[in-house]
């Protein structure tokens, strides 16, 4: 059954971060950078990249002053703890009230000792769209770790490699679980296996450039890499619980392919060979190539994000 949880979500994308929800439970309701979802364990919520805040699910009303007032009367929460009411309007809800005024009515409608210096509770009001969602503050998700592991600073750099916070997005969009195993078949030097290998899951990594997989070593000591032409990995057939990987583009990498289709058809292949039935990879390129992940998968999700001016990540979720 589990637990019913509310999220406020990273703004920067449409919908990847309710897409990676997915991975700690079900999604029950979604507005603009709000959703509602049902979890076994609200701590497994922690590996989440795009979310903001994690929060127990309390209630939801019409976006006005009178329903909220309504819902927390209803709602009649008592505590002891010293707390304090915060309200996020998101752009474009229908909230007219200030989010001051709807702060002090937190604060008086629920009884308990208020301490906007020094809460030990929050309770949060989400306003977006023609919703007005309520929780209590479980924790937020620390940007400051993402942002600590910043490639720039790990032992060996590469440039154009992915950023942690969407390098654990795409882990988090593949479904794989603590315990569970994911390959990366492109590992470079190690950024979406670095993000995986942080919430518990085993890893193994292959490139078929030598200076990335010495720098993977550096980066990630201790842990399983190989050097692999991706197109023809030395893995065993429906082994693997999950693929997450960046696929190489452009000039920039060595590629022993005779053009980037048939690396592209090559390691899909390969990738459909190794990966257990009904399981997923999530593939990232930079242009689209659904037509020939279509020849080997269902196609799940297709979602885009812009780098800069001249890149557009195209991310597909498989099986």
């Amino acid at each position: 059954m589990g637990m019913k949880l509310l999220f406020e979500l990273s703004g920067e994308h449409p919908d990847l971060p309710v897409a990676e929800l997915e991975c700690v439970g079900r999604v029950l309701d979604t507005r603009a950078q709000v959703a509602v979802a049902e979890c076994p364990d609200p701590q497994i919520a922690g590996r989440l990249a795009l979310t903001h805040v994690v929060m127990e699910y309390l209630g939801e009303c019409e976006p006005s002053m009178e329903a909220f007032a309504a819902l927390l009367a209803d709602l009649a929460i008592t505590t002891t703890k010293p707390f304090a009411g915060r309200v996020k309007k998101v752009q474009g809800s229908r909230m007219e009230a200030p989010q001051l005024d709807l702060e002090r009515l937190i604060g008086s409608l629920i009884t308990g000792p208020v301490s906007l210096r020094r809460p030990v509770e929050e309770y949060r009001a989400v306003a977006s769209e023609d919703r007005c969602y309520f929780g209590r503050v479980l924790f937020r998700i620390d940007r400051g770790g993402f942002d600590f592991r910043n490639p720039m600073r790990r032992p060996f750099f590469h440039p154009g490699v992915m950023m942690p916070r969407m390098a654990r997005a795409l882990v988090n969009l593949s479904l794989i679980q603590p315990g569970e195993r994911v390959f990366d078949p492109f590992c470079g030097t190690g950024g979406i296996l670095l993000e995986a290998r942080e919430i518990g899951i085993r890893i193994l990594g292959s490139d078929f450039d030598p200076a990335m997989v010495a720098g993977y070593r550096q980066n990630l000591p201790g842990s399983d890499v190989m050097i692999a032409d991706a197109t023809a990995v030395p893995i065993c057939d429906h082994t693997l619980d999950a693929v997450v990987t960046d696929l190489p583009y452009g000039q920039s990498v060595r590629i022993r392919a005779e053009s980037m289709d048939d690396l592209y058809e090559g390691s899909l292949a390969e990738i459909r060979r190794i990966l257990r039935p009904g399981r997923r990879a999530v593939i990232v390129t930079h242009r689209d190539i659904t037509d020939i992940a279509a020849r080997h998968f269902t196609v799940l999700q297709a979602h885009e994000q812009r780098v800069h001016k001249s890149l557009t990540r195209r991310i597909l979720v498989l099986s």
